[in-house]
This record gives structure tokens, sequence and C-alpha cells, in this order.
């Protein structure tokens, strides 16, 4: 097992019936808005974290499509998710800028992927890599978010 406390309960969780659910849920009451598109965790890695959601109407919009909020919602997790698991134990990140480009309709499930320059973890701006696939494997958004990183107070 790593060190870190999030891939070592994502692992803990993996043993058990159910368990990428279970992990799932469990980070997505971290911020209670993420459940709203009720996300699956289905790989989480340093720097990596892949996540899926279906297609139903309560992340839909008026003409039946994924609602670009939801898919939104879904890249802030993936990129909270690999955050987590990644960053290195005297550093500390919270977001700072969001820049998405929707590239084609969402009309199905959403797979979305956060990815992270392992070189990049040090204090200041760091652009993380976030796409949303859908089912036969269109990018529908595309985008990155600015987290800003900065050393942990001491206590």
């Amino acid at each position: 097992m790593t060190g870190n406390y999030l891939l070592n309960l994502y692992h803990k969780t993996l043993k058990l019936p159910f368990g990428r659910q279970l992990f799932s849920m469990m980070f997505a009451r971290k911020a209670p808005y993420f459940r709203t598109i009720k996300p699956t965790i289905t790989e989480l890695r340093e720097n990596f974290c892949e996540l899926t959601f279906k297609h139903r109407k309560s992340v839909c919009n008026h003409i039946g499509t994924v609602h670009a909020i939801a898919l939104c919602n879904g890249l802030e997790m993936a990129m909270g998710a690999a955050a987590e698991a990644s960053i290195p134990k005297h550093l500390r990140w919270i977001p700072k800028g969001m820049n998405v480009q929707y590239t084609a309709k969402a009309n199905s499930d959403i797979r979305i992927t956060a990815t992270i320059n392992p070189d990049d973890w040090a204090p200041g701006d760091l652009s993380v890599e976030v796409v949303g696939y859908r089912a036969d494997d269109t990018v529908v958004i595309r985008g990155e978010i600015i987290i800003y990183v900065s050393p942990k107070q001491k206590p």
C-alpha cells in the first residue's frame, strides 16, 4: 500500500462486494453536488482518475443530452480524486478555475478522465487535463481545471 490515504481506502474497498460503488459514494459525500450524477470511480491511481455516470433524466437538459453542469460535476470530481490521490504530503490544493469546451452531444452514458503531469506538483498553478467521452468514445467535453497548490501551514 502507498502512504496516500485515498489510494489506501480505494484499494481496501475494492476487496469488498460493490467496492467501487461504495468508494464512489464515500468520495462523493465530500461535495454533495457530486452525488447528483451518481458517479462510479472505475480507476484511481496517482495522477489519474476515471469515473462513469449513467445517462438518465435527472442529469439531462431539455433536449435529452447530459447537461453541461452534470458534465462539469464529473470533471471536477475526477480532478479532485486524482489530486487527492497524488498530492505530496507537504502540499495542499484548491480549485482556482475551469476552462471547458463542449465538443459533441452527450447523449449516452459518460466516462470522464482526469490526468495530472506528475512533474507539475509544486507550489503555484497546476493544470489538470479533464476529458469526457460518450459511450462510443467520442469526446463530448474537454478542458482543464486549474488548481492552486501551496505548502501546508505548519501547526
